[in-house]
């Protein structure tokens, strides 16, 4: 691709929008920014949601319903750690939840320190807890998550595996946070939805973002993958340019209905200019 120099159309069936969530301000954010060392310490394991970041959750739950974003998101997507699964449910998630048997909730009262009622799974999209859009990997406490068993009983209406990508003691590089964003990304292909909301983390999107920005102008590279503020929402579209789906288009019309001559006026001109060439080389 050339740097972004100019103009560039794809079929509209080829792209998904994605709509890429930082959660909110979470302890270990706060206690971070005074000291780096408090990443380390095990009070902060599966950091959640501050006072603060729960405000800024809300903030955006009522940005999101006033543009008319949370009517058009199909899916939501989430690191599976407890403050962005907060922030998830939070934005969002369903109004007035309702104790019903048939329904659980996205989220228990009180889950992860919240001092939140519970959240309805009703009249909002599904959420769902994956893996490979998790925090950098290893070392740090506060990126390290729960059991299953523990979030099925905080968060009993959203899917989520098994940790099998934590090392304690190693690192991940950023280059292999922005290989397994790339991987994010493509199994992202895997899905029928074309609108989704994925909600994760700062260091997760600025690599993944990164790498997917090596073929734009170095302004927009720049703009794409700058920090991302707690609860900031960007909109952003992803081209499938491989040809790995295997979407048809949905809006595409054949024309030709009912059937007639329709040769185009160009096309015309070129088949008499190759004509009357033939004749004059005869």
């Amino acid at each position: 691709m050339d740097n972004g120099s100019g103009p560039i159309l794809f079929p509209l069936y080829r792209c998904k929008t994605l709509h890429l969530v930082r959660h909110g301000q979470g302890i270990h954010n706060v206690e971070g920014a005074k000291n780096y060392k408090a990443y380390m310490k095990p009070e902060y394991f599966d950091a959640h949601l501050t006072p603060l970041g729960w405000q800024q959750v809300d903030n955006l739950h009522k940005h999101v319903h006033q543009c008319g974003l949370s009517k058009r998101i199909e899916v939501v997507i989430t690191s599976p750690l407890l403050r962005t699964l907060q922030t998830a449910v939070g934005v969002f998630g369903g109004e007035g939840f309702k104790d019903r048997t048939d329904v659980p909730p996205l989220m228990v009262a009180n889950a992860g320190n919240s001092e939140r009622p519970s959240i309805s799974n009703l009249n909002c999209p599904p959420i769902i807890a994956v893996e490979l859009c998790r925090e950098h990997l290893g070392v740090h406490p506060c990126d390290n998550r729960r059991n299953i068993s523990d979030y099925q009983f905080l968060f009993p209406a959203i899917e989520t595996d098994e940790d099998i990508l934590w090392k304690a003691d190693v690192r991940e590089t950023t280059e292999e946070v922005a290989a397994r964003g790339l991987k994010f990304m493509n199994w992202l292909w895997t899905r029928k939805e074309k609108e989704i909301a994925i909600v994760t983390h700062n260091g997760f999107l600025s690599h993944t973002l990164n790498a997917l920005g090596n073929d734009c102008h170095p302004s927009m590279k720049k703009e794409m993958s700058k920090h991302f503020s707690n609860c900031e929402l960007r909109s952003m579209v992803i081209v499938d340019g491989s040809m790995a789906g295997s979407d048809s288009s949905t809006t595409d019309y054949p024309g030709k209905i009912p059937s007639g001559p329709d040769l185009p006026s160009d096309v015309a001109d070129e088949k008499y200019r190759g004509k009357e060439k033939v004749r004059t080389q005869v």
